[in-house]
């Protein structure tokens, strides 16, 4: 039996016919769970609160998923983040969100409630040293976040970053919605990532109903997903570039993503493919001049990304700049379980897709591309041979695109009602984790996203480390985390 076998056997079953399993555990078996985190037995997927209780998701080491809840005695919890770093934020979150107090926790300071207290960031001793604050309102259009560096000269000793700018009361907003409304609020939370939290949301809801979606909606879902991956990896590989003076890089890359951009247009009606893919199904179906689009789309990348990976791979003064900077240790990716290409540049090999396979992925041949030095190069690659990727299993999605039906018939949300599901879709920035529990009138009762830039960020702050201020743009657009979708 494996350790997450065990925890679950130790608790009562919330939901025996659940998708992944889910546990009512005590204390002990909560702070076991915390141990064996510590340890590096399993892997942190999310943990959030509601009134009450906590929640914790966790990926074994045989890739088996389960829920963990443990019971608020008077609003109290043994927190998670004295033993393992990456729930610290998270619980500091949750502490925020819902007066769960996590009991051994160091770090209580307010995380995303701002302005009814000054901020005091983490003290750092030395000679020489001075700070840096930046934001959290930048130059150019982008959201908003505060940095704080301190540097001796021109070297950053410590890096802290302090987000919640963007928080929007989303959990808030989804409870008591319909499963309707909140699917379009879900498709909100971020986005350059509306088709995976979409993606993600629709799963967990077909997964309360215990139903999977026809197989044409199946694949359609798998082509829009791999297009939001195509433009985002695109545009980022051309804004890392741009980061080290190389614009014209920035420029083409630029081209291939808004022939993306508008490929996706031409075939779904909506340059981000926004509200495609909905619980059920798609919302609308791809014709012959839809998949002549792609195909030319895809032929187009053919010929013109190869010619920039080349001039990517040959020009020294732009590998200057790339190679050896903000170094994530491998170590660190493991423990924090970082995903997309920040973990998978570090040593780190997961990808949803295929540990944890879903449709229309487990029909598909991919190859996930690992590198191990964990630098801005390493991922700026594995963006590189994503792009391939991608293309690829578009082809192998259309060259088999089945007939029927693109959604689910009427009525099928009968079967979700008063249970609850889980998902997690691989976006183009590592997995995204949605939970929810309906009510028995079919509405939500209780909904959780978890994005993947929440095991992210602080590894940006491990990674500026040694490296000067000047490289903090470069290194910080490789990682290119998400505000909006994690401040939720």
């Amino acid at each position: 039996m494996s350790d997450l076998a065990e925890l679950l056997a130790s608790g009562d079953p919330v939901d025996a016919e659940a998708t992944w399993p889910h546990a009512l555990v005590g204390t002990g078996a909560w702070e076991e769970a915390g141990r064996l985190l510590a340890a590096g037995d399993l892997t942190l997927l999310g943990l959030w609160g509601e009134t009450g209780f906590v929640h914790m998701a966790l990926l074994g080491a045989a890739a088996e998923v389960a829920v963990l809840t443990v019971a608020c005695r008077d609003g109290r919890f043994p927190s998670i983040g004295r033993m393992h770093p990456p729930a610290i934020r998270l619980e500091r979150a949750a502490r925020d969100l819902f007066s769960v107090v996590p009991d051994g926790l160091a770090d209580l300071r307010p995380w995303l409630i701002h302005g009814t207290a000054p901020y005091e960031f983490l003290p750092v001793e030395g000679e020489d040293l001075h700070q840096i604050p930046v934001g959290p309102v930048h130059a150019g259009v982008i959201e908003p976040g505060h940095f704080r560096f301190t540097c001796d000269g021109e070297t950053v000793v410590r890096l802290e970053a302090r987000l919640g700018y963007t928080h929007k009361g989303v959990e808030a907003l989804l409870a008591g919605a319909t499963i309707a409304e909140a699917a379009k609020i879900a498709g909100r939370i971020s986005g350059d990532t509306t088709v995976a939290y979409a993606f993600a949301f629709a799963r967990a809801v077909e997964a309360a109903a215990r139903v999977a979606v026809p197989p044409r909606a199946q694949a359609l879902r798998g082509l829009v997903a791999e297009l939001e991956r195509l433009a985002n990896h695109l545009g980022d590989i051309g804004a890392i570039c741009n980061d080290a003076a190389f614009a014209i890089m920035l420029v083409n890359c630029g081209v291939l993503r808004e022939r993306v951009l508008r490929a996706s247009a031409a075939c779904f009606g909506h340059r981000l493919c926004q509200d495609v893919i909905v619980p059920g199904g798609v919302a609308g179906d791809i014709g012959t001049a839809g998949v002549a689009a792609i195909g030319d789309l895809l032929a187009e990348i053919d010929r013109r990304f190869p010619p920039l990976v080349r001039l990517y791979d040959e020009t020294a003064s732009l590998q200057d700049r790339t190679v050896g900077t903000g170094r994530l240790d491998a170590q660190l990716a493991r423990q924090w379980g970082t995903g997309g290409p920040i973990g998978r540049a570090s040593g780190r090999a997961f990808d949803a897709r295929r540990d944890l396979p879903y449709p229309p992925y487990d029909r598909l041949s991919f190859t996930v591309p690992v590198r191990e030095q964990g630098d801005v190069d390493a991922r700026v690659w594995v963006r590189i041979r994503e792009v391939e990727q991608s293309v690829a299993m578009i082809r192998q999605i259309l060259s088999a695109l089945p007939p029927g039906a693109i959604r689910l018939a009427e009525g099928w949300q009968g079967g979700a009602t008063g249970r609850e599901g889980m998902a997690l879709t691989e976006a183009f920035r590592g997995d995204v984790l949605a939970w929810l529990r309906l009510r028995p009138d079919g509405r939500i009762a209780r909904c959780h996203f978890r994005d993947a830039s929440w095991f992210q960020w602080p590894l940006l702050e491990a990674a500026i480390e040694g490296n000067i201020v000047a490289d903090f743009p470069l290194c910080n657009k490789s990682f290119n985390c998400s505000y909006s979708g994690h401040d939720l």
